[in-house]
């Protein structure tokens, strides 16, 4: 079973990946992702095995299957622009992780019989995070997503973007499994409590 309640997505920009990784998971991080659209393969499968080796968490890495692969992670994340979900399937394999990124009812209903494991519902919020040219879905936005997807699939969903404690807390109780974060841990000075932090409000919301 998927442990989305904090979903920790991480770079190259991160001074000290593994460390961090380490600290997250003892809060409470449940998954993690590799996200890295720049550095050559070989760097990539360097870092994933990297983060492999730190913790038991399942790692997975955005769009590159190869990588995820090659590194012995437990799968891949894709959105608008890589590999599709079939594609991505094909390369990793049944018993792999492939999760999809989704940010509109019609990007839900397109993914109708697609062989994932989890959808990441948003931008929900503004984030300074990453670049987004959509506006923030808000949670209205969000919970309609979720419906649509719960409607043809058996699988948890966490929202992403912009998130904070509070946030957490209020998406819990609209439906989601958990939040998907990056500077919410990877710029707080203590990312073990950061991590402990949202995963209680994410566990209060639940309630």
């Amino acid at each position: 079973m998927l442990d989305l309640s904090v979903y920790l997505i991480l770079g190259p920009d991160v001074p000290n990946p593994v460390d961090l990784v380490r600290k997250a998971t003892a809060g409470g991080v449940g998954l993690i992702q590799w996200r890295d659209k720049g550095a050559s393969t070989a760097d990539q499968v360097a870092a994933v095995r990297a983060l492999v080796a730190a913790t038991s968490v399942p790692i997975l890495v955005n769009d590159r299957a190869d990588v995820a692969v090659a590194a012995g992670a437990a799968g891949v994340h894709v959105g608008h622009g890589d590999l599709t979900p079939h594609e991505a399937r094909m390369i990793v394999g049944d018993r792999a992780i492939v999760g999809l990124t989704i940010h509109s009812l019609e990007e839900a209903a397109a993914a109708d019989g697609a062989p994932i494991d989890y959808g990441s519902v948003g931008g929900v919020f503004e984030t300074t995070s990453k670049h987004n040219p959509n506006p923030p879905i808000g949670l209205d936005g969000f919970t309609a997503i979720a419906e649509r997807l719960r409607a043809a699939h058996r699988m948890p969903i966490c929202a992403i973007a912009g998130i904070t404690t509070d946030r957490a807390r209020t998406l819990a109780k609209a439906g989601a499994d958990g939040v998907a974060v990056m500077s919410a841990i990877t710029k707080a000075d203590d990312p073990e409590a950061a991590a402990a932090t949202l995963r209680r409000a994410v566990e209060e919301g639940r309630r």
